[in-house]
C-alpha cells in the first residue's frame, strides 16, 4: 500500500477507528510521511536518552556521527522498497518547507547527541553537510542490495570521515595562511617603519 490513503484507511481499521478519520487529514499522504519522520526522531532520541548516548562518548566524533546515522537510517530499513514513494511526497513543493524543517531539526538532534554544542558560523556548516551526508545515504540506501545494508553503513561512515578531514583540512589551511598573514604583516610593517622614519 505505500504511504497512501489507502495505508491510512487500512491502518484506522486495524486500530478500530472510523476510515472517515481519514478525511480529517486534508495533506494524507504528506502527513503520513510526517508522522513516521517525527516518529523516528523521537525513537532515535529515546534511544539515545536511554544509554546509548552513553555507549557513543567513547567513539571518536566520525563513529559517533555514523552512528547515530545508522540508527536513524535502520529505521526506513523495513520500509525501504516503499521509500522512494516517500521522498517523492517529501519532494512536493507544498511538502518541502516541512521535509526541510524535520529534516534540520534530525540533524540537530544528531549533532547534540554527537557532543556538538557549538553556536558559532560552524554550527550551520556542520548541520549542511551531516544533512547533506545523511540524505545522499538514504538515496545510496535504495539501491543497496548487500546484506543487512552493509554497503550503507560502510558509505556513511567514508562520508563522515571525508567530511570531518576536509574541515580539518580548511582549518589547517586557515591557521596556516593567518601565520603567513601575520608573518608577512610584521615584515611589511617593520620595512614601512624604516622607510617612513628616514
Amino acid at each position: 500500500m505505500g504511504w497512501s490513503e489507502s495505508a491510512m484507511i487500512a491502518g484506522a481499521r486495524d486500530v478500530g477507528v472510523s476510515p472517515a478519520i481519514v478525511g480529517a487529514f486534508p495533506r494524507k499522504e504528506a502527513a503520513l510521511v510526517e508522522f513516521f519522520m517525527d516518529d523516528c526522531l523521537q525513537q532515535l532520541i529515546d534511544r539515545i536518552d536511554a544509554g546509548e548516548g552513553e555507549l557513543l562518548k567513547n567513539l571518536v566524533l566520525s563513529e559517533r556521527l555514523s552512528k547515530l546515522v545508522r540508527m536513524r537510517l535502520e529505521m526506513q530499513g523495513p520500509y525501504i522498497s516503499k521509500w522512494p514513494q516517500a521522498l517523492s511526497i517529501q519532494s512536493q513543493p507544498a511538502n518541502i518547507p516541512t521535509s526541510l524543517k524535520q529534516r534540520a531539526v534530525l540533524v540537530d538532534e544528531i549533532w547534540h547527541a554527537a557532543g556538538d554544542a557549538g553556536s558559532d558560523i560552524d554550527w550551520y556548516v556542520k548541520r549542511t553537510v551531516l544533512g547533506g551526508i545523511y540524505s545522499t545515504s538514504e538515496v545510496y540506501m535504495l539501491t543497496d542490495n548487500s546484506p543487512d545494508f552493509r554497503d550503507t553503513w560502510t558509505f556513511v561512515s567514508r562520508r563522515i570521515k571525508d567530511a570531518l578531514d576536509l574541515q580539518k583540512t580548511f582549518q589547517e589551511a586557515a591557521y596556516l595562511a593567518e601565520a603567513v598573514g601575520a608573518g608577512m604583516g610584521g615584515s611589511l610593517q617593520g620595512v614601512l617603519n624604516r622607510v617612513f622614519k628616514n
